[in-house]
């Protein structure tokens, strides 16, 4: 059985916006952290399990998580998934 970001009890309602998609994908996953939607130590979906919700490349998921971990809204272990950081950039 394979599992999805939907068994994860998160329900993301992105509705990425902007000039690209990348940057549209990392504008609205940056808001939902921001605005307290996403909480502090909410385990994001895969990047593979969210591309396919939002039919997009992989690629442009990962990328867009590793541009929110860098500037410190997220946090990545591998093997560990992708987590909202616990304390907000300053």
């Amino acid at each position: 059985m394979v599992e999805t970001w939907a068994t994860l009890g998160v329900d993301l309602h992105l509705e990425p916006t902007g000039p690209g998609v990348r940057r549209g994908l990392t504008d609205a996953l940056r808001e939902a952290v921001r605005t307290g939607r996403l909480a502090p130590g909410t385990r994001l979906p895969s990047s593979r399990a969210l591309a396919l919700d939002l039919g997009v490349a992989r690629n442009t998921v990962a990328d867009a998580y590793a541009d929110l971990v860098a500037e410190g809204w997220l946090t990545a272990r591998q093997g560990s998934g992708t987590r909202v950081a616990t304390t907000a950039p300053a």
